[in-house]
């Protein structure tokens, strides 16, 4: 080793520290689980007709991250700190309101990745609104859902659901969340199971 590689070993060595690639991310990550989950069990032959696919909502740019937006007012959004999903919200939503429309209505819902026949009903949407308020000290979850079954009309609805939370950080806004998620999920399997 020549001395002048040393000495730029030497003068690289305080900067390792300084180096960053991406921002350090929280001790734990958000996730949804279901308030009604589908009880395990035998194995069931499923009429295609009954059958439901639920397709993953579309979302603004807004929720289209990891992060979990924060409406600070009309025109302004931030990101709450410390706050990040183990997924995309729109998947974690759309397999929350899968399992919750299994375990609720009994219907089969089949997954549109490896999906092989026609079912009866397919929900699918938008995600609106998936954070928290800042203007209310409230989580807000809003799902514009559409619900087609078979060759009858397309049905529209807006769902809405919103949690009062104690603090604006994320050991208080994920269970608000959570619950408000499985409100908007609860309201859904009851418009398909009708």
């Amino acid at each position: 080793m020549t001395l002048r590689s040393a000495a730029l070993i030497a003068l690289a060595l305080p900067l390792a520290g300084c180096i960053s690639f991406g921002d350090k991310p929280p001790p734990t990550l958000m996730t949804l689980t279901p308030a009604t989950p589908v009880a395990p069990g035998a194995a069931r032959s499923v009429d295609p007709a009954r059958a439901v696919q639920v397709n993953t909502p579309t979302v603004p740019q807004a929720l289209a991250s990891l992060r979990v937006p924060v409406q600070a007012s009309d025109t302004g959004v931030a990101y709450l700190k410390d706050a990040q999903w183990s997924e995309a919200p729109n998947r974690l939503f759309r397999t929350l309101l899968s399992e919750v429309i299994a375990g609720r209505t009994g219907r089969a819902v089949l997954d549109p990745r490896t999906l092989t026949i026609t079912p009866g009903i397919r929900i699918g949407g938008s995600l609106k609104a998936f954070g928290l308020d800042a203007r209310s000290n409230s989580v807000v979850v809003t799902f514009d859902g559409t619900m087609a079954r078979g060759d009858a009309a397309v049905e529209l609805r807006r769902f809405e659901a919103r949690v009062p939370v104690a603090a604006p950080d994320a050991a208080n806004v994920a269970p608000a969340l959570n619950q408000a998620a499985n409100q908007v999920a609860t309201e859904v399997s009851d418009w398909v199971g009708r």
